[in-house]
């Protein structure tokens, strides 16, 4: 049995109409969360191997205009 109170809360706090609807986007964020952790075991983990300053050598260099930094009105 759902806990009436926490089903209000929830949808007040979600911004939903149904309590169902409610239901649906707790679950949602909970999955998203957990999806979310389970990246940060790859972190520092050494899954990618590789110079990154090799990688971006072929990247095409792109260079900006040099402004004074006045607007000129047209």
């Amino acid at each position: 049995m759902l806990d009436e109170r926490l089903l209000e809360e929830a949808v007040r706090l979600l911004g939903t109409k149904t309590y169902s609807e409610a239901v649906n986007k707790a679950l949602q964020e909970a999955i998203n969360v957990q999806k979310r952790r389970g990246l940060v075991q790859f972190y520092g983990s050494g899954l990618w191997e590789g110079d990154l300053s090799e990688m971006r050598r072929d990247r095409p260099i792109t260079r900006r205009r040099a402004t004074s930094g006045k607007r000129v009105r047209k």
